[in-house]
């Protein structure tokens, strides 16, 4: 009897010991770090890689150091047309890229870089925000998409003036991907020059020019190789820009973290639209220091411009009946975007958002 009662209080002891353990074990979870990378191509002053800073900064400070991680800019992990099969298959855990380095990887998506008649970034921001949470393209599903944002409207930067549609032709203009065809609408001829390359192309005579942003003229500094802008935003595509996650690594964070990780992500899809925005008004001023004419198209010349760059669109749905989806639905994917920059134009000028380009309204 007295040997079962000491096995009894053996049992309790043992079974108190294990319970006491189990807190230290939480404990010892909840301080693992989580190791992350996180590549991008914008050479390390720009202002979209300044903000993957910010963003990586605010994770492991809201995460208490939990998540931790490395970064990649100006292309030193990967390159920009590498990025996305990066992202998946796990070179990098999170990457910051956009479609149209991938040409044909994303064809439902790049519905939002039609000459459409963006006015802004942030009115781009929100409208491929909207359109890929309304339709969640299948081309995504091998990645978490974190957010989407869209450049600037893209304009015609060049070393001879284009204020006329006429001088678009014998031009070869830097403008890869679906882009291209409105370049080559447009008269001109397109190039698939690669980012990092086309100030040296430009300075050698390789090309004419380039159909990017304001910005630009800043970051890639091509206003040291240009003469002239023109501020056609009117035609002017965007490009659709993805931070996107490895699935995999996603999934591995705690859910405590997850739920830190989605907020900060939550907050930094309107501060990247709202910093696009503000870093074309830096291209625009340092374009005039460097002595580059800011050409402004008449309205006359926006009509020709709009007819030239029509069947682009008619073009692009007749490609996608061709890929098997039906005129109804890519028909609807385009009404749906032409609404939303709509609704988030007339946004703008309500709450007062500044851009260098779009209407008059919203110009300083």
């Amino acid at each position: 009897m007295r040997q079962k009662r000491l096995l009894i209080v053996k049992g309790i002891l043992c079974l108190g010991l294990m319970v006491a353990l189990l807190p230290f074990e939480g404990a010892h979870a909840a301080d693992k770090v989580i190791k992350l990378k996180f590549a991008n191509f914008f050479p390390p002053p720009s202002g979209q890689s300044k903000i993957c800073e910010e963003f990586i900064a605010d994770v492991e400070k809201r995460t208490n150091g939990r998540i931790k991680i490395q970064y990649f800019a100006g292309r030193s992990l990967l390159k920009a047309e590498a990025t996305y099969r990066g992202i998946e298959t796990g070179i990098t855990d999170i990457g910051y890229c956009h479609v149209e380095y991938t040409p044909g990887r994303f064809p439902v998506t790049s519905a939002g870089e039609l000459p459409l008649g963006f006015p802004s970034a942030w009115v781009g921001s929100q409208v491929v925000n909207d359109f890929y949470n309304k339709f969640k393209p299948k081309e995504f599903d091998k990645v978490k998409v974190l957010w989407m944002n869209s450049s600037n409207p893209s304009l015609i930067i060049s070393k001879k003036p284009v204020r006329k549609l006429e001088d678009m032709k014998g031009l070869t203009i830097r403008a890869p991907g679906m882009v291209g065809n409105t370049i080559k609408a447009l008269g001109a001829t397109p190039a698939p020059t690669a980012m990092m390359e086309v100030y040296d192309a430009i300075a050698k005579g390789v090309i004419d020019g380039v159909n990017t942003p304001f910005e630009t003229l800043k970051t890639f500094r091509f206003a040291e190789v240009v003469g002239y802008t023109t501020a056609s935003w009117q035609v002017g595509n965007i490009y659709s820009f993805y931070v996107a996650m490895n699935k995999n690594s996603y999934k591995k964070l705690p859910p405590d973290l997850k739920e830190i990780f989605d907020k900060v992500c939550g907050e930094y899809r309107e501060r990247y639209a709202l910093m696009w925005n503000v870093i074309d008004f830096y291209g625009k001023w340092f374009a005039k220091k460097k002595g580059v004419e800011i050409i402004e198209l008449s309205p006359e010349e926006v009509a020709r411009w709009k007819e030239a760059t029509a069947p682009v669109i008619e073009n692009y749905v007749k490609e996608m009946v061709g890929k098997g989806y039906s005129e109804a639905e890519v028909r609807g994917w385009l009404k749906y975007l032409r609404d939303r920059i709509d609704y988030w134009t007339k946004k703008q000028i309500f709450l007062g958002i500044k851009s260098p380009t779009g209407p008059a309204e919203m110009r300083p």
